[in-house]
């Protein structure tokens, strides 16, 4: 059934493979995004579509790269030009990671906030209130924070517990510790007596 699909799907998936991707793909990765397990059909529309884009774009171009993954990306006689109009992050870095913490552990106080990010956090929050990406709601002294429809639109998530699940997967796969653990410090080794 994978090998059925018609030759404009599978360049459709490998175009958006490599447009969202935003860094160069593997060929195993683009068998994967074709959905066919052919190699030689996966590379066939690969290379129709470096062709295509040569003739159809004069500023991007898919290129294969020394290591045999494809990319796309800006013309290299682009890059100058671009840097002057290039804009900056809609989100700051150290806010997204905490927009991140906040749409995993909401509703999450700020005092909370304040232990696992720092005392910066309140600029984190500043800016992401002002683009109406979470909202507090008083609880005496403490604000608790949460994220907001507008966020769960912005970023395509439809269902808050799925996005949490999914998140716990993908943390398992790369293993970095969690927040929690993050904050707990490193293991303790057991104390000999």
């Amino acid at each position: 059934l994978r090998d059925s699909l018609p030759e404009n799907e599978i360049a459709a998936r490998i175009e958006a493979a490599l447009y969202s991707a935003g860094r160069p793909l593997s060929v195993d990765e683009l068998i994967k995004a074709s959905g066919t397990n052919s190699k030689e059909k996966t590379l066939r529309v690969v290379n129709e579509l470096v062709k295509k884009t040569k003739t159809t774009f004069k500023a991007i171009e898919i290129a294969q790269l020394e290591d045999g993954a494809y990319v796309f990306q800006l013309r290299p006689e682009y890059t100058p030009l671009v840097r002057r109009f290039a804009q900056h992050p809609l989100i700051p870095s150290a806010a997204l990671k905490t927009l991140s913490y906040i749409a995993y552990e909401q509703p999450v106080t700020s005092k909370r906030l304040v232990q696992i990010r720092g005392s910066q956090v309140y600029s984190h929050i500043r800016i992401l209130e002002q683009l109406q990406f979470v909202e507090h709601e008083n609880l005496g002294r403490l604000k608790v924070y949460r994220t907001t429809p507008k966020f769960q639109n912005y970023f395509g998530i439809t269902d808050l517990n799925a996005m949490k699940s999914k998140l716990v997967a993908t943390t398992n796969k790369q293993s970095p510790p969690s927040p929690r653990a993050a904050a707990a410090g490193p293991p303790r080794s057991p104390e000999k007596s």
